[in-house]
């Protein structure tokens, strides 16, 4: 069964379904209220109450990103070719020579022979980015929980779910995702004070995608000025030699990376095809920040949001995470704003800074919790930043890079349409073609609503408060002595 994305046509079902999570967001508002009444046994209840409908809707959305988004292994070149080589090395021992690390791959082992006893090993290795997202989210929780508000630290974690690039990755093989989490949680270890941990974690995963050590690099560089301490440079050390000692078990030397002389179509585009970084700088910084099919400002918009010392004075942990991810992501941007493929290939979105999504959720719980003491402008703003961030996980989930064949037509000679151009966006084009959704989907995008009225009411909320208050004067100055 198929349903066409128009409000008219989305079933009784799906109808049902919004029912029941209003019903949940009514009780989280007059929970909220009783709280405000001054009632204390309410203020005591108040809390709890929403600590558990809080970690609900963080919990539905990991069981719809499990059983309800799609999963294909085969979902991109790049997917398909770990999970081939994953399969060559446990069944014929070989290791292959591909372009990618199997560092990643080798961690969803369990999977791969969980599908030899039942099932298909493809059908349960697909769903290794979902475990890696879900195990990623317990892992902050664990590591977070006594240095975080308690209300950030539900918020940071909805998002991610709900309110990032992260959705769209779980539908494919990617190694993206491993580095990501990996990374993240790196980083709040590091936040913590738990360096050996963070500096495992971190190793690991950059050791699965090689460019990303220049990220890892600029950290170590923050810390070793933070702590006077030069002995974290040595993580630095450890994930190059690793590096390089997979190179050489893999193409027999420690200097080949499999990406020498690798070329692609040639288009119109001057710099495309490759090899190497040949792509200027300038352009490419540009394009990651601003393009409309690939660019952060529009994938992540709450990289625009800026945690000041005094959002965190009490919780300093929340701001050296954010922190140390910015410097993380801005090695990400230097490396591949010069590599000619900086796009990541046909993908939906900006594939290679899947990470953008942690400092931007993070800096959104923290606004959140302070709206109340923003200017209006800068509420409206926070406003837009959470719509666009909640659309941004349901276009990923939902919809990928549906109807966009045509940025592949004649040996992608047409791809940068759906680089630069708002029409051919993955972001945009939903609103263009239409296209028949499953009935499943359907529910992702209820669940997607739900939340951004879960976490916008308030600041609507706000905002109809500070146009009443303004409103009022005014309408009674213009209208004292008025007369027929």
């Amino acid at each position: 069964m198929s349903l066409y994305w128009r409000a008219q046509t989305i079933t009784s079902s799906v109808t049902a379904t919004d029912r029941i999570l209003m019903d949940i967001r009514r009780a989280i508002i007059r929970t909220a209220r009783a709280a405000g009444g001054g009632d204390e046994r309410a203020v005591a209840a108040a809390v709890p109450a929403r600590d558990h409908w809080e970690w609900a809707l963080v919990d539905v959305g990991i069981v719809l990103l499990f059983f309800v988004v799609p999963h294909w292994v085969g979902s991109g070149y790049d997917g398909e070719a770990r999970f081939q080589a994953l399969t060559e090395l446990l069944e014929r021992r070989p290791v292959a020579p591909i372009l990618y690390s199997l560092v990643g791959p080798l961690f969803s082992t369990p999977l791969y022979y969980l599908g030899r006893l039942a099932f298909d090993p493809a059908w349960w290795t697909s769903l290794y980015n979902t475990v890696l997202l879900a195990g990623g989210v317990i892992t902050l929780v664990w590591l977070l929980r006594r240095h975080f508000d308690k209300r950030v630290l539900r918020t940071f974690c909805l998002l991610l779910v709900a309110g990032s690039m992260f959705p769209n990755q779980v539908r494919n093989y990617f190694g993206e995702m491993f580095t990501a989490i990996l990374v993240c949680i790196g980083i709040a270890a590091l936040s913590v004070g738990r360096p050996a941990f963070a500096w495992t974690a971190m190793i690991i995963g950059v050791v699965n995608l090689p460019a990303t050590v220049v990220g890892m690099a600029l950290v170590a560089l923050r810390h070793v000025r933070q702590t006077r301490r030069l002995r974290h440079l040595l993580a630095v050390g450890a994930a190059v030699l690793l590096i390089m000692l997979e190179w050489w078990i893999r193409r027999g030397s420690p200097f080949r990376s499999g990406y020498e002389n690798y070329v692609f179509f040639r288009t119109v585009m001057p710099y495309s095809g490759g090899p190497g970084f040949n792509y200027p700088i300038v352009f490419g910084v540009l394009s990651v920040l601003f393009s409309f099919g690939k660019g952060l400002v529009f994938f992540a918009p709450g990289l625009m949001l800026p945690i000041a010392r005094a959002d965190a004075a009490e919780r300093q942990a929340q701001r050296e995470m954010w922190l140390y991810s910015l410097w993380f992501l801005a090695g990400l941007i230097a490396i591949y704003s010069k590599w000619w493929s900086w796009y990541g290939g046909w993908a939906w979105g900006p594939r290679f800074f899947l990470f953008a999504s942690v400092p931007a959720s993070l800096a959104i719980a923290v606004t959140l919790q302070r709206a109340r003491s923003l200017r209006t402008p800068a509420l409206v703003g926070l406003t837009l930043v959470v719509t666009l961030s909640v659309w941004v996980a349901i276009n990923g989930a939902v919809f990928d890079k549906d109807n966009l064949r045509a940025c592949t037509d004649n040996s992608w000679a047409l791809e940068f349409l759906c680089w630069y151009t708002p029409e051919f966006s993955v972001l945009w084009r939903p609103f263009l073609d239409r296209s028949p959704i499953s009935f499943e989907l359907g529910l992702f995008i209820c669940y997607g609503a739900i939340v951004w009225m879960y976490l916008v009411a308030p600041l609507l909320g706000e905002l109809g408060a500070r146009l009443r208050s303004g409103f009022v004067p005014v309408a009674r100055r213009e209208l004292n002595g008025l007369r027929f």
